[in-house]
């Protein structure tokens, strides 16, 4: 019986192998800006849960917030679509505001459309720079890896309105 498995798992891979082909590994390099838009008649950021200590820590420590945020060429809102963050963020900090963000970049337009990035880490909002771990992709990024280098460009304390530049450097197939 473990001569037989050994020699469908063999050939099973064999065939699985030739139909699967990696390709050469590419580089790239995207800079775009991400609006978070938290207030007003349509924000791109809704609260989905909190803890029944959220409302009196000054952290926000337990909030859970879902995110669609455009983002764009350029760092005003009018610039060119160039996809979307969709996914959360949540306050996991009780002694500074820091978020634990997972969220998909699904491009729009151009020769990335369809395709996405999948990004995860933690996030010090009011740190001057930033960085989170690209772990994926998908379309014309599939086998991503890289980073996600966050720069704050503006922010509203009055609208809670953040426009934030990202680069992006990745390895992908």
């Amino acid at each position: 019986m473990l001569i037989i498995s050994t020699i469908f798992i063999t050939i099973t891979s064999v065939h699985y192998h030739s139909e699967f082909e990696l390709g050469e590994e590419k580089s790239t390099h995207l800079r775009f800006y991400f609006h978070n838009v938290a207030s007003g008649p349509d924000p791109t950021t809704v609260q989905i849960a909190s803890a029944p200590s959220s409302t009196t820590s000054p952290t926000r420590y337990g909030v859970l917030i879902m995110m669609d945020e455009p983002l764009t060429e350029g760092p005003d809102l009018d610039s060119a679509l160039v996809g979307r963050a969709e996914g959360l963020y949540r306050s996991a900090s009780k002694e500074e505001v820091a978020l634990v963000i997972a969220f998909n970049i699904v491009f729009v337009g151009g020769e990335y459309n369809g395709s996405t990035l999948a990004v995860v880490g933690r996030n010090t909002i009011y740190s001057s720079e930033r960085e989170m771990a690209i772990i994926g992709g998908t379309g014309k990024f599939r086998f991503a890896r890289g980073y996600d280098r966050l720069t704050t460009y503006s922010f509203n304390t009055t609208s809670s309105y953040a426009v934030v530049e990202h680069n992006v450097f990745i390895v992908h197939r």
